[in-house]
């Protein structure tokens, strides 16, 4: 969830700009939540055939975008509700090791350090769970992460739901505008803001910045983007660049 505990900047102090990041195939050139139940099939702790055949059916409903969040996060969340905390810490510490780290692309982190530089508030904005996405948000240095929220018991315990409203095609721009609120400001406030994202599924918060970017689009959001005149970073390409 978005990190509130800093103390609030001052109205004088506050960045002139925000810079919002998608996450799969924006800062990574990968599917996270892919790659994530990929390493449940390694570990032998899911049906192989079954969760492979689920997770293909609700990534081509994501690519269509008529993703049903709920029974989707039902699947994903569901086996954190089987194992011990300290188990499933341990096999994200070895999935940010093996699968996320080698993926993180210098173009991507010089992306993050050109707003980084000049002082803009940043933010990690991504549908997928805090549960993985923590750690992928520290490693890019970025403090704010906006995700969807996992439910965890009285005593720690992942219950394989989630809480509150899921950071996805609408919900990213409500919870993007409730993260701001806590810092006493609203995302009409500043000078410049940027969203990047590759999906069509980010069009509501794509439309609200003053800087929409498109980041290696799919053909639903390249073809808005030439529409709109918005720029389009490829930023995985041999030799990345906006047109």
């Amino acid at each position: 969830m978005a990190n509130t505990e800093s103390p609030r900047p001052s109205r004088s102090s506050r960045p002139s700009g925000l810079a919002l990041f998608d996450l799969d195939h924006t800062l990574l050139p990968v599917d996270r939540d892919v790659l994530w139940a990929q390493q449940l099939v390694e570990l032998g702790v899911v049906d192989a055939s079954w969760h492979t055949i689920r997770n293909d059916y609700f990534y081509e409903q994501y690519k269509q975008g008529c993703l049903n969040m709920d029974e989707f996060l039902a699947f994903q969340l569901g086996p954190l509700a089987q194992h011990p905390v300290e188990q499933l810490h341990a096999w994200r510490e070895d999935f940010l090791a093996t699968k996320i780290l080698p993926q993180i692309r210098p173009q991507a982190r010089a992306l993050v350090e050109q707003h980084r530089a000049r002082g803009d508030l940043m933010a990690l904005v991504t549908a997928t769970n805090d549960f993985v996405t923590q750690p992928i948000a520290n490693a890019f240095g970025i403090e704010h992460l906006i995700a969807t929220q996992v439910e965890r018991d009285r005593e720690g315990r992942y219950t394989g739901r989630h809480f509150g409203l899921p950071s996805f095609q609408e919900g990213k721009v409500t919870r993007v505008r409730q993260w701001l609120a806590t810092l006493d400001c609203d995302l009409d406030a500043f000078e410049t803001s940027f969203f990047y994202s590759d999906s069509r599924n980010d069009l509501p918060l794509l439309a609200r910045v003053t800087h929409p970017v498109a980041v290696n689009p799919d053909p639903t959001l390249r073809a808005h983007a030439q529409e709109q005149g918005w720029p389009i970073l490829e930023l995985f390409a041999q030799q990345p660049g906006a047109t």
